[in-house]
């Protein structure tokens, strides 16, 4: 359940617009002609070519993507929940019925003769039908809703064609983007940081502000790219292995979400026409935010947010800066006065920088080797945003995973109510508690295998945007492999756990509740990862050398 979004009504059935014609019939009388016999011949003529004129009615197909919209939603699952719970109410009193009934057939079997006896058989006979018919609908229908609110929800990842399940409506989506856009992710991201201890940002007129600045825009200009990689010039096929890789179009490319209203006019378009109109290919993202915070003993970032006008960024902390300032020479420059300007197009990349400025560091010219490795850890969390991870660990960790371990635990005290019942409601709450530890358990697994597989897969695509943005994708490798997996390395320092708890117990702050579902802690080691980086690297070589030999 989604506590911090304002629950907007289901889909409504969309009533057909166009009206079918009607039958007209043809006047004869209005017919004027000149001859006796030439008119009689003419009225057999019109009499029998009027049989071939009539209204039909339009044959439209059942408008299968407005009912699997109304099930694509947060509240599918509490419609299966809520329906699976009447059932249980009612389906121990169906069965302890029909088993009372059955009990009475096998007496009245010794009872032959007896009158009345057949048409009492025959009543109960016919009330067990009846019973059957109910159990098996309140025993299908949650079932039924449950099944196809998972099967409406699946959907192909972008670029890695992995399938997996975004539980949440386009108006949801919606209000989640709305929630973070312009200074809603400030805020958000303001009080994750907040957890720990209060934040030191870097003002956006520090050098590094600038350095990480003008690296993730660079990777953001190749973001286009991804959506229609089979355009572009197909020079990867004439690389050799001795030169930078470039990866092939992949299967998958890169689409936006749609929004809600496009949503809408693709449902109207297919119930009223037949025809639905593909909704935009314009991808709502870039530029997105960034705050590099002052913490010279971290060296991580992680990424958050989803959506338009900034409703998505990215969180640098300046240990990462200082680390790979420190792994190569850089060659001292003097500090250019432009970059200290104060505008108000500054303050708008950074509205937090008049709260938490820190003394500018002496401006140093990174190298390029220097700049490669900030834009490997960027792209990483650059992948995160345009494959919308985070939506899909709210919806597993907020409501799927919840919604299936509630009909779980609502099946088992049923079945377990007899003998629960024996010794009072306090075994009663003992085994309430234990479900409500095991959903938890549950969630924690779940969360842990979403962001290995997530990580992975950011991985993946990460090196695929290093190469469109003219990095050298085989950097990501050795990144890695230099990186020692630590506490102070970690991309995700917050604990996730410690922060919900917390956030749990009051509702005033919105922003920062919404924070902690979307935020992940668990990552694969490094080891892990290099292994699935060199396999992605060798499958663009084995690609460009199937290719070559096809053509």
């Amino acid at each position: 359940m989604l506590r911090s979004l304002s629950r907007s009504s289901p889909l409504r059935s969309i009533q057909q617009l166009a009206a079918h014609p009607r039958s007209r019939t043809l006047s004869l009388s209005a017919i004027s002609t000149r001859s006796g016999p030439r008119r009689v011949d003419q009225k057999a003529n019109l009499v029998s070519t009027s049989r071939h004129f009539h209204a039909t009615p339009r044959s439209e197909g059942f408008p299968v993507l407005a009912v699997l919209g109304a099930l694509k939603a947060s509240t599918a699952i509490q419609a299966a929940q809520t329906i699976g719970r009447i059932a249980l109410t009612f389906v121990p009193v169906i069965l302890l019925k029909n088993h009372k009934s059955r009990r009475f057939l096998k007496a009245a079997a010794r009872m032959e003769g007896r009158p009345g006896l057949e048409e009492r058989k025959e009543i109960l006979l016919k009330n067990m039908r009846v019973r059957t018919i109910i159990f098996r609908f309140l025993v299908l229908t949650p079932i039924a809703i449950f099944w196809a609110a998972i099967l409406a929800s699946l959907e192909r990842t972008p670029l890695t064609g992995r399938w997996r399940l975004i539980l949440l409506s386009p108006e949801e989506e919606d209000e989640i983007s709305a929630q973070l856009a312009g200074s809603g992710w400030y805020q958000a991201v303001g009080d994750i940081l907040a957890q720990e201890s209060p934040p030191a940002l870097l003002p956006p007129d520090d050098w590094r502000y600038e350095w990480v600045w003008s690296t993730l825009r660079r990777l953001e200009q190749a973001v286009p790219a991804l959506s229609d990689e089979h355009s572009l010039d197909p020079s990867w096929l004439e690389r050799g292995s001795d030169e930078q890789p470039f990866p092939p179009p992949a299967e998958f490319p890169l689409r936006p979400r749609p929004r809600g209203a496009e949503y809408f006019r693709m449902l109207c378009d297919q119930v009223t026409a037949g025809n639905p109109q593909p909704v935009s290919h314009a991808l709502p993202g870039p530029p997105y935010s960034l705050i590099v915070v002052d913490k010279p003993d971290s060296s991580n970032a992680f990424s958050y947010g989803f959506g338009p006008d900034g409703a998505g960024g990215i969180v640098v902390y300046s240990g990462f800066i200082d680390e790979i300032l420190a792994k190569y020479s850089g060659k001292p420059a003097a500090q250019d006065s432009s970059a200290r300007s104060n505008s108000w197009m500054t303050f708008l990349r950074n509205p937090f920088s008049s709260l938490f400025s820190t003394p500018p560091s002496p401006y140093t010219m990174p190298t390029e080797e220097q700049t490669t490795e900030l834009a490997v850890l960027l792209s990483h969390e650059l992948s995160h945003l345009i494959l919308s991870h985070h939506l899909e660990t709210l919806s597993s960790s907020n409501i799927i995973i919840p919604g299936v371990s509630s009909m779980l635990a609502d099946v088992a005290r049923t079945l377990l109510f007899p003998f629960t019942m024996l010794f009072g409601p306090f075994v009663n709450d003992a085994v309430a508690k234990l479900g409500k530890v095991g959903s938890g358990d549950l969630a924690k697994i779940g969360e842990y295998c979403n962001s290995v597989k997530q990580e992975i897969e950011a991985d993946i695509v990460s090196i695929r945007l290093l190469a469109h943005a003219g990095y050298d994708p085989q950097a990501a490798v050795s990144f890695w492999e230099t990186r020692v997996e630590t506490p102070r390395t970690a991309e995700c320092s917050p604990k996730t756990a410690e922060r919900i708890a917390k956030e749990e117990e009051s509702t005033s702050h919105q922003y920062a509740r919404l924070a902690m579902l979307m935020a992940g802690s668990a990552h694969p080691q490094n080891q892990v990862r290099v292994g699935k980086l060199r396999e992605e690297l060798e499958r663009w070589n084995m690609e460009r050398q199937k290719k070559r030999g096809i053509v």
